[in-house]
């Protein structure tokens, strides 16, 4: 029994000693990880791309240097294409700052055991350095800089064909943002990437509009539908035609990108129109009642557009989609739309023949001689040009600052000059209105100015010549 029991203690003596020692030697291999750690990248440590794994600061730099001289970055372009740029065309170094040392210094290395699967990436790329001028002219080396190279992105656009409006696709180009493409550049050579993708980086300038574009689609249909339409304006005698070859000038954008008439394009036609066919206070060529050709100067008789208004009524027109024969809004409208606007319907007043001549669809109705203003009594002369009948009136009463007259036909073309019968005068014509003449207005016979009154109408043209 006292045997048994002295090998037991021996065993239990040896166990005891193996598992101290065993203790021994993995503490002094713990302790020997922490110390080896403290000078040394655990195991997965990457520096700027580089495996420093188990590496001294020293060893690590030594590395950088090594590799940033022998360094090049592959530099790929749009549809596969690669130029390559290296540490000597921009100049790139290592410089030591200590960072390494700190790296090493931070490491959790009492923890060293548990990890050999780690991946750590350590970025020092402030520790690298390159020359601004020689980068700059890398870049601007590049073959995919250089102007022949290099087609220019162009957005997707409506374009007339001559028929229809269509969309003309995009032009992608492969230009590059200068300023980008060296930044990005930069930055992946101070991070010692091996290649950069430069479409990948969005370094390409890109068209801002596609051909898949909704308003874009919007405006060319809107385009197509406005130019099938067709106004025709009516000027009697003449006409004028708004189709596809004005609209489709006249096109242009609001605030939101949408296809809209431009105002302005459409009142520059409108007011051509007026310059053409505006007839007031136009110089007319009058063939008189015995055959001559006079100029009538002056006078409120004629068509005057209402442009503004005009300018609205077309467009709605044109958005209306419905062809049409239209005449312009008027803001003064004479007698007769054709070429001659004095038409066939007016009173003739011959001043110097002293003689009324009233026309109705080119027949004289009434043929009477006349007593005019006086030319030469300041402001009783009878006044010349093409004027309007302003309105009829019977009986009225003519009261001036020396004078009041009872007449019963009344028909002012002139303000308060107008033709009007006169009971007080028993001659008219030939040289009367010399020494007898009116303040201004045109003295007819009773007869006549009955008869002028019952068949004239307020805008009738009344035509006044020397």
């Amino acid at each position: 029994m006292a045997k048994n029991k002295e090998k037991a203690g021996a065993g239990r003596t040896i166990v005891i000693l193996l598992v101290v020692l065993l203790l021994l030697l993995t503490a002094g291999a713990y302790g020997y990880g922490v110390h080896y750690f403290s000078s040394h990248f655990l195991p997965g440590s990457m520096v700027n791309g580089f495996n420093c794994s188990y590496m001294t600061s020293e060893d690590t730099e030594d590395l950088l240097n090594q590799r940033v001289g022998a360094y090049v970055l592959a530099v790929e372009t749009m549809k596969n294409g690669q130029e390559a740029i290296s540490a000597q065309d921009v100049g790139l170094s290592y410089v030591s700052t200590g960072i390494v040392k700190q790296l090493i210094k931070d490491q959790d290395r009492f923890t060293w055991f548990l990890v050999f699967n780690q991946d750590k990436n350590y970025d020092i790329s402030e520790s690298l350095s390159y020359n601004v001028e020689l980068m700059g002219q890398a870049v601007d080396n590049l073959k995919c800089m250089q102007p022949e190279n290099v087609v220019q992105p162009v957005d997707a656009q409506i374009q007339d064909t001559g028929d229809t409006f269509e969309i003309i696709p995009e032009v992608v180009g492969n230009t590059l943002d200068r300023t980008k493409t060296e930044e990005v550049i930069s930055a992946a050579m101070l991070r010692g990437k091996t290649s950069v993708n430069l479409e990948n980086e969005s370094c390409y300038r890109k068209p801002s509009v596609y051909s898949t574009d909704e308003q874009l689609k919007a405006n060319c249909e809107k385009m197509n539908q406005l130019v099938k339409v067709i106004i025709t304006y009516d000027f009697a005698d003449r006409t004028e035609t708004v189709d596809r070859t004005l609209i489709k000038n006249w096109f242009g954008y609001d605030e939101d990108g949408n296809v809209i008439l431009d105002e302005n394009l459409v009142r520059q036609y409108v007011a051509d129109l007026g310059l053409k066919y505006d007839t007031m206070g136009q110089t007319r060529t009058f063939l008189t009642y015995d055959n001559r050709q006079v100029e009538i100067k002056g006078g409120d008789y004629g068509w005057v557009i209402d442009q503004d208004e005009e300018v609205k009524a077309l467009i709605a027109a044109i958005e209306s989609g419905v062809t049409q024969v239209r005449e312009p809004v008027y803001l003064y409208s004479g007698y007769s739309r054709g070429t001659n606007d004095i038409g066939s319907t007016y009173v003739e007043i011959d001043l110097t023949n002293q003689r009324l001549v009233f026309y109705q669809k080119g027949t004289p109705i009434v043929d009477t001689p006349i007593v005019s203003g006086n030319p030469d009594i300041e402001g009783c002369g009878t006044p010349t040009g093409c004027y309007a009948l302003d309105a009829k009136e019977s009986p009225a009463v003519l009261t001036g600052e020396d004078y009041e007259a009872n007449v019963t036909y009344w028909m002012p073309f002139a303000g308060n000059v107008g033709i009007h019968d006169a009971s007080w005068r028993s001659e008219f014509g030939g040289n009367l209105y010399l020494w007898e003449g009116s303040h201004g207005c045109v003295n007819v016979p009773y007869d006549k100015a009955a008869e002028i009154y019952a068949n004239i109408e307020v805008g009738m043209p009344v035509v006044v010549y020397e």
